[in-house]
């Protein structure tokens, strides 16, 4: 553990969670965040409490797909958009907060009947994931 628990502004922790800044006030009244004071006498929550709390309410419909996969990256949602060539398709799809594109052949369009309004479920297995941070966050061992 690092010792460090990054602070969240009110204002960030409602654009992390998709809600305004008031609801995560009135969370921070209901005791469902804690909310502290910054040296600047800000109002803010732990980075940690925050991720468990989005974590908690991150509600995607259920994968109705029932089939066996290793994947552990499923993502429930609306097929937006299908472009398509006589090749190559792009597919974009809103899986709660998320967008996801995938490219695949457009014979796979076809055979899955994708189009917009239809659900899908984006499956992701990734041997390559990319983490970044903000560049203003402090990083223990880093000045």
């Amino acid at each position: 553990m690092l010792g460090f628990v990054t602070q969240i502004r009110v204002a960030e922790a409602a654009r992390f969670l998709g809600v305004s800044d008031d609801t995560v006030r009135r969370w921070i009244d209901a005791g469902t965040l804690t909310g502290q004071r910054d040296a600047a006498g800000r109002t803010v929550v732990a980075g940690t409490e925050l991720a468990a709390l989005a974590k908690e309410h991150a509600a995607l419909p259920p994968d109705q797909s029932a089939a066996g996969s290793s994947a552990r990256n499923r993502f429930v949602g609306l097929v937006t958009s299908v472009v398509m060539d006589t090749v190559m398709a792009q597919v974009e799809l809103q899986c709660g907060p998320h967008r996801v594109v995938s490219l695949m052949s457009a014979e796979a369009v076809r055979e899955l009947g994708l189009e917009p309004g239809s659900v899908a479920t984006a499956v992701v297995k990734a041997t390559n994931v990319i983490v970044q941070t903000p560049a203003a966050l402090p990083v223990k061992g880093r000045p």
